[in-house]
């Protein structure tokens, strides 16, 4: 045989080799990926779900909404109480200002018994804990030049001792806390980092206490520009908001006798008009739950003499809530207790009593809302969100 007819052959021979091995290859490769999806549905067919396990779990997502209000968050230890108490948990939880400290509390522990050490801090609460001042105090502070009236180290430590954890992405259930940037005015979401430095930031309420310094950028309280942060669970994919006011859904400000009082005003009804936008606007099919509280509980601030009363409020309100929409997977057996009144010691006026207002001049349907479509207009600045930590 010649060289030619060799290579010849060999060539005829060294194709058809290749040929099969390539079409036993695909034979083996469709095998594979048939009995790979034979597995998958079989498997999706036993748990009683035919579709795939990614989409359900993508399609409801229950966020729960903490909103700023100072010592009236209190309010939000009842709400916090019953829904506890009825197995109420969130996929993922947002606070601003106090709610960012209500909602990093439960979030570490979202259990009653996480609940009653919650309640137990807010009922031992004094005035000179939170705000504490020196031998000279009263309203010359106010006119000093300084960041603040207060220093933060009173609330600091009520945190540091309440707190099981050091990084927000320790806690039990995902938390996020939103602090206003003094750099840019934006806002800004601390999603995993020091715990106590994003909640001192969030909680920092202007003039008051002092900014925090994080990553060499100063903060001051969230409120300022999302105090019901909605928007924030939106955009993470919430089908289901639940949002735990520490006032009424509307505000009505009271007249203003003094320039300040003025200015005070006008920086409570801007804050609102971001939930009002924010309400008005919500995606089709998401359903908004709103726990809210009443006025006429507190006189200042720094006033915590009504504490107990505003934790009962908040239970009386939440109860309501979790019998009307079934939250959590314990049903409510029996109607809430009245709320007993509160006295103020000044005027002799007689707070609320019984089951508090749920309207507040809303419609009642906005209790639980899908509205009708897409925000159109009015939108809110992008925030600024912590880079990921791989990055």
């Amino acid at each position: 045989m010649t060289l030619a007819a060799s290579t010849t052959l060999f060539a005829v021979v060294f194709g058809l080799f290749v040929v099969a091995t390539a079409a036993l290859l695909v034979v083996t490769l469709r095998f594979v990926v048939g009995q790979a999806k034979k597995s998958k549905a079989e498997w999706l067919a036993s748990q009683g779900d035919g579709g795939d396990a990614d989409e359900v779990e993508a399609e409801e997502m229950t966020a729960l909404v903490l909103a700023g209000g100072s010592t009236r968050g209190a309010i939000q230890i009842g709400m916090l109480q019953v829904l506890a108490e009825h197995g109420f948990v969130p996929d993922r939880v947002y606070g601003s200002s106090v709610g960012a400290i209500n909602g990093a509390g439960f979030a570490a522990d979202p259990t009653r018994e996480g609940v009653e050490r919650m309640a137990q801090t807010w009922l031992e609460l004094k005035r000179d804990d939170v705000y504490r001042t020196g031998r000279l105090h009263g309203p010359w502070l106010y006119l000093q030049q300084r960041d603040a009236v207060y220093a933060n180290s009173g609330l600091r430590a009520i945190i540091e001792t309440g707190f099981p954890f050091a990084r927000l992405e320790d806690a039990v259930l995902p938390v996020e806390v939103v602090a206003t940037s003094l750099t840019d005015g934006g806002e800004r979401w601390f999603t995993y980092g020091p715990a106590i430095e994003a909640i001192l930031a969030s909680a920092a309420m202007p003039a008051i206490f002092p900014p925090v310094e994080i990553d060499g950028e100063k903060y001051i309280d969230g409120g300022i520009v999302d105090n019901v942060p909605i928007q924030r669970a939106l955009d993470a994919g919430a089908t289901r908001i639940v949002i735990l006011l520490c006032s009424p859904p509307v505000v009505a400000p009271t007249p203003s006798r003094r320039p300040v009082e003025g200015m005070v005003n006008a920086l409570l009804i801007a804050i609102h008009a971001r939930f009002v936008r924010d309400m008005a606007h919500l995606p089709e099919g998401v359903e908004v739950i709103l726990c809210s509280g009443t006025e006429g509980a507190t006189r200042e601030f720094d006033d915590f003499s009504t504490t107990e009363h505003l934790i009962a409020l908040g239970r009386a309100e939440a109860s309501e809530i979790v019998r009307r929409y079934g939250l959590g997977t314990i049903p409510y057996p029996a109607p809430p207790l009245p709320v007993p009144a509160i006295v103020d010691g000044g005027t002799g006026h007689t707070g609320h009593t019984g089951h508090p207002d749920h309207t507040g001049g809303w419609d009642q349907s906005l209790r639980s809302v899908s509205s009708e479509g897409p925000s159109a207009s009015g939108a809110a600045a992008e925030p600024v969100t912590q880079p990921d930590p791989g990055t």
